[in-house]
């Protein structure tokens, strides 16, 4: 007896909800999948001798890698809690260093075994090396699908391959302390609650964080003030600096930092559920032996479900307001804006405030990364119609309330320069 639409739609739809992501599975495939993205296409230069990397006995591949890949050394934040693949190489003395720009970051350990890289797939979404730190005439890549992912694919990542910013209360061996409680970090975190376990050199005034704090023994309570730890400019006191590419763990550098990992995490969600909610809509017209046209009332909700916490991360909505003017200690502000593209105005998605809110024009530098141009074309026509919406002043609820008329106006002629597609 053949089923009704509607009574299979009932009976399936709630067990498709049910399961987790899993993205090992049709249609991702994420393990099985040949990546493409900026780590596979310097491979490939590689092996055809069209990259020469020089190595180093202190730092090993980390220079001409960060070189090759057009990553700035000011990029470098410090971060001494052990929290990561070489935890054992960690610690207030030995920070791990981050490098990164806009679809890679490179991490690096005093004396590790192995660079550690994370990159931006616009198919596969965030895709993990490791570069071992021994000499070779050929350096090569590892691709990683299983270590990393304990941690960088899981609830803590919202269920994909993604980036994981914490700040935690470390003890004195930079472990930890797990009682005292953590928290996940982006633009939304006050700075009371970020950099716990990093390094951090900046001034921001009276506005209080947890960076360069070590607590000496482990109290019930987390600690209230945070002295010390405020205001630093120099880590010199703290480790020994000159084993490291550059003196700073800039907190600007920070700031950009945790938007943008978490950024790149809501753009693969969005192209992960469409791809999801694409194959089971034509799993379902199978089975019914059906044809539909364009996206289904349920498919489109989906789509909409998946899309829309991007649109609003992407706007800065809920970013945790400044209060005094911030300030790094590197050259990393004016080489992340020097980065552009600036339209006939000078303007740029670039340029910071970081006087009342990090950036200018609230809108990420990120509307022009390959990611948000990979996502399926579905998903890509929801987000960038939700874009021009926004801009247009159609939508005015609530969460866009941020956005004075000024801002959207600047925004919306910045990017009918610099991205014209988003307007076609």
């Amino acid at each position: 007896m053949r089923i009704s639409a509607l009574l299979l739609t009932l009976v399936l739809t709630p067990l498709v909800s049910a399961q987790p992501l899993d993205y090992d599975q049709p249609p991702v495939l994420y393990s099985k999948s040949r990546p493409d993205n900026a780590i596979t296409r310097l491979q490939a230069r590689i092996d055809k001798g069209q990259a020469k990397f020089s190595f180093t006995d202190d730092h090993g591949y980390l220079a001409s890698l960060l070189k090759e890949l057009d990553i700035p050394q000011s990029s470098q934040v410090l971060v001494f809690s052990k929290t990561s693949l070489q935890r054992s190489r960690i610690s207030p003395k030995t920070p791990r260093a981050l490098y990164f720009n806009d679809d890679v970051y490179v991490g690096f350990c005093w004396r590790g075994d192995m660079l550690e890289i994370s990159a931006a797939d616009p198919a596969l979404g965030t895709v993990y090396y490791t570069l071992d730190q021994e000499p070779k005439d050929v350096p090569r890549f590892d691709r990683h699908t299983d270590n990393c992912l304990s941690c960088h694919g899981s609830t803590l990542t919202r269920g994909v391959p993604g980036h994981l910013i914490r700040s935690v209360f470390p003890d004195r061996a930079g472990d930890p302390i797990l009682s005292l409680g953590s928290a996940r970090v982006d633009h939304t975190t006050p700075l009371a609650l970020r950099w716990g376990g990093w390094y951090v050199t900046g001034a921001s005034g009276k506005q209080g964080h947890r960076g360069n704090l070590i607590l000496r023994d482990k109290p019930r309570d987390p600690p209230k003030e945070n002295p010390d730890g405020v205001n630093v400019t120099d880590l010199k006191s703290r480790f020994t600096v000159a084993n490291y590419l550059t003196n700073h763990s800039d907190l600007v550098a920070l700031m950009v930092l945790e938007h943008q990992a978490e950024m790149h995490n809501k753009i693969v969600r969005a192209s992960y559920e469409t791809r999801v909610a694409l194959y089971q809509q034509a799993d379902f017209d199978r089975i019914l032996d059906r044809k539909t046209e364009g996206l289904s009332e349920s498919t489109y909700r989906r789509v909409q479900i998946a899309c829309e916490p991007l649109v609003r991360y992407l706007f800065f909505n809920g970013e945790a307001a400044l209060t005094e003017k911030i300030e790094g200690t590197s050259t990393f502000a004016a080489d992340f804006a020097a980065r552009g593209p600036r339209d006939g105005k000078g303007r740029s998605l670039r340029e910071f405030d970081l006087q009342t809110r990090m950036f200018k024009y609230p809108c990420s530098y990120l509307i022009y990364s390959k990611s948000l141009d990979g996502l399926p074309a579905e998903a890509k026509e929801f987000v960038f119609r939700r874009i021009r919406e926004v801009l247009n002043g159609e939508d005015r609820s609530s969460e866009f309330d941020h956005l004075t008329p000024e801002d959207r106006i600047a925004i919306r002629e910045i990017l009918q320069e610099t991205k014209p597609d988003l307007f076609r």
